[in-house]
């Protein structure tokens, strides 16, 4: 499915050759009928002579209007560029094909209209000159028809020319992520509210839940018309209207692009690579206010030149844009900037990056060569630009940011994954592969949902993990380790928050023995607690009492006031000491005897109670119940009165 727009200055008979190609009057507005001139966009369509229907954009030639034709001609696959015999090149013929060239429209077909007004040496003056205009530009080589709307000449000549130029322009790419900029928003008696526009990068289907933005506003697809055709899907190229169920008309507007939940998000700030147009009244400068046109949108945008004081006329250069308004774009994506007062069209270019991470130096030369190779580079190179710019995403978010159509997006994620560029830090089979992107790598499926890392942001995060609890142990010698939550607490700048991440994270780098996991502690291989001189005396005496009165040992103060607090922590921590209360504490092999004699007594007797485990071991009852009670927690013995019995 195409999409031709009209383009050229006013009254040179676009909407009326338009209405003798297709038979459809595009005018209507009841005012442009009355002033036969047009003042917002029309539509129309018609069938080609190799059987294709292709729909039809017909914009305002008049000046006054010309921000109602940059609404609608982005989204066309040619252009019929329109030049009065009797007029020839005239102020927006010029205006009209520097926007055409910005926006990179891929060729068309010229019409010199009325013909029937002058004879043939005048009409060939007029393609002389314009062939001189058209040097340099996207329809440079684009043929020339001679038409007469009146008597019909050259009509069916125009029709075969279109035909032959969109023969071998490949099919609108299928990205999955459908987007239609809206161009016109109305009601309808008993279906509600419509929107059209010019649909690319995807499907709609009828039943699908749909997304307004920016306002963000949720909806579903209730009907699907192309040329006012009811259709089960509408397809990338497709002029399409949406009969949309659950949003209120007033709250859409031109400009607003419908989508799939969570496929685009609204931005403020747009890199982008510019062009300022040769004839423009004067330079462009830093923080100068503009008018920015993308998809169907208007907004004002400020402009923060980049490596440049300011920009002359014919010069290029890049820009971020900062927009009053939230805007919806896509890498890749063509705009215009205009001045906004007097209305002047100062130029434009391509997006290269919709989502920038914040402001930049503005001399920055490593921002520069970054912007440079996004916007020249290959698709892998695209690719790591994107995943560089994200440090660790989804695949399938990676992808999104680069706006590679999905053969492109495969190739380049598995060269990635290849070289080690890319990381995966899961495995594939823990992932869910659902019906969106997947790449291959060694003939396995690779989920978007999979979580994957830049070798560069992976080596960061690795060492900054290690760096953390190598300086936790040099802090904390006599622990064993650092607790998984302060070490996340810690780096939860450099991990953006993302609890994921810093899990995965983990997990590689336990898998690659450069971290060892104890419970919630986490700790270097080779790290062990290591006393001091005096320190390992203080220890002996302390043992030597445990040894010396292993059922009546010392509590946990005198064990303190003994060795220190960070002491004591050390040997409990490496269980030479175990604590089964908050004062009770026994050497580990004195516990483990005294538990091994309770299970041995319980297995002959069925059942004891504290005082008999009190006369067993000759201590007092403040050791005994501080150790029962410890086993009922640990779940190897269970009360049942004043008796207690192994738990089955």
């Amino acid at each position: 499915m195409r999409v031709i727009g009209t383009a050229g200055h006013v009254d040179h008979g676009k909407s009326t050759l338009i209405e003798a190609l297709s038979g459809i009057n595009p005018d209507r507005l009841k005012e442009e009928q009355e002033r036969e001139m047009t003042i917002d966009l029309g539509f129309a369509w018609l069938t080609l002579p190799d059987g294709e229907e292709v729909g039809i954009i017909d914009v305002p030639g008049h000046r006054d209007f010309i921000e109602n034709m940059l609404a609608g001609i982005g989204g066309i696959d040619a252009a019929l560029f329109v030049v009065a015999a009797d007029e020839g090149v005239m102020p927006q013929t010029r205006e009209h094909l520097a926007i055409l060239d910005l926006l990179q429209i891929q060729g068309g077909v010229i019409a010199i209209t009325k013909i029937d007004l002058v004879d043939d040496e005048w009409v060939e003056l007029v393609e002389d000159d314009l062939r001189e205009v058209l040097k340099s530009t996207v329809l440079e080589n684009s043929p020339i028809t001679r038409v007469s709307s009146r008597t019909g000449a050259g009509l069916p000549r125009l029709l075969e020319t279109l035909s032959k130029d969109l023969a071998d322009r490949p099919p609108r790419p299928d990205l999955r992520r459908p987007r239609l900029p809206i161009d016109r928003v109305f009601t309808i008696a008993g279906f509600g509210t419509v929107v059209t526009g010019t649909l690319t990068d995807g499907h709609f289907r009828i039943g699908e839940e749909v997304e307004i933005l920016p306002q963000i506003i949720k909806g579903r697809i209730r009907g699907l018309q192309t040329h006012k055709q009811k259709e089960d899907s509408a397809v990338p190229g497709s002029r399409t209207a949406i009969n949309i169920s659950g949003v209120a008309v007033d709250l859409i507007h031109r400009g607003d692009v419908v989508t799939h939940p969570g496929s685009y998000l609204p931005t403020r700030r747009l890199d982008v690579h510019f062009r300022l147009l040769p004839d423009v009244s004067g330079p462009v400068t830093h923080n100068m206010e503009s008018k920015l046109f993308v998809g169907s949108s208007e907004v004002l945008a400020r402009i923060r030149l980049l490596g440049v004081q300011e920009l002359l006329p014919g010069e290029e250069g890049w820009l971020q844009l900062e927009t009053r308004s939230p805007v919806v774009a896509s890498r890749g994506d063509r705009y215009i900037l205009r001045r906004p007062s007097p209305g002047e069209t100062l130029g434009g270019g391509i997006v290269i990056d919709p989502h920038p991470s914040g402001r930049y130096k503005r001399f920055s030369s490593q921002t520069i060569s970054r912007l440079e190779t996004i916007k020249q580079g290959t698709p892998t190179q695209i690719l790591q630009q994107a995943l560089l710019l994200l440090g660790a995403a989804s695949l399938g978010e990676v992808v999104a940011k680069s706006n590679l159509d999905v053969d492109d997006a495969a190739k380049a994620s598995r060269e990635l994954f290849e070289s080690g560029v890319m990381l995966p830090l899961e495995h594939p089979n823990n992932a869910l592969i659902n019906n969106k992107t997947t790449v291959v790598q060694n003939e396995s499926l690779i989920p978007d949902t999979i979580l994957v890392i830049s070798r560069t942001y992976w080596d960061n995060v690795a060492e900054s993990i290690i760096r953390a609890v190598e300086e936790y142990h040099r802090e904390h010698p006599l622990r064993s380790g650092m607790p998984r939550q302060e070490l996340r607490s810690r780096l939860n700048a450099l991990m953006k928050s993302s609890s994921r991440l810093f899990s995965l994270a983990l997990e590689k780098l336990f898998a690659e023995n450069e971290l060892v996991e104890a419970g919630p502690i986490v700790y270097r291989p080779w790290h062990s607690i290591r006393f001091t001189t005096e320190q390992d005396e203080r220890i002996k005496v302390l043992l030597k009492r445990f040894r010396d009165s292993p059922y009546a040992p010392p509590s946990y103060k005198e064990s303190q006031a003994e060795v220190g607090d960070e002491v004591l922590a050390a040997l409990l921590s490496m269980e030479q000491l175990i604590a089964v209360s908050n004062d009770v504490l026994f050497r580990r092999v004195d516990y483990d005897n005294m538990v091994d004699e309770i299970r041995r007594l319980m297995e002959d007797r069925g059942t004891l109670t504290a005082a008999e485990v009190r006369d067993h071991f000759k201590t007092s009852r403040k050791y005994v119940l501080a150790l029962l009670e410890h086993l009922d927690r640990e779940g190897i013995t269970i009360r049942e009165g004043d008796v207690r019995r192994l738990r089955s």
